[in-house]
């Protein structure tokens, strides 16, 4: 079981601040977790291929298309203002 210190010293390293009885509850809960880690530990995988879904799925993404860009007066067409080619905003700085 993990200790309200060692709970202590993951929550300074996370920069959290807990209190005592927050201490004691994630130190049991958190023990709780790890132990139910080690069941599973526990169950014969021999023979189980590892897999990345629960679903025999392939790539179902499109193909990539490459296409030539709209070029710089197409997309300054609709600009509210515009000054050499780039985009003209307010100055937000000094």
């Amino acid at each position: 079981m993990l200790t309200a210190q060692t709970v202590e010293h993951v929550a300074k390293l996370a920069r959290l601040a807990l209190s005592e009885d927050e201490k004691k509850l994630y130190a049991e809960q958190l023990s709780k977790i790890i132990d139910y880690f080690d069941e599973l530990k526990a169950v014969n995988t021999d023979g189980v291929e590892p897999m990345a879904h629960a679903l025999n799925i392939v790539n179902v993404l499109r193909e990539d298309v490459v296409k030539t860009p709209p070029g710089r007066d197409l997309l300054l067409k609709n600009a509210p203002d515009q000054e050499n080619g780039y985009f003209k905003v307010p100055k937000i700085g000094e």
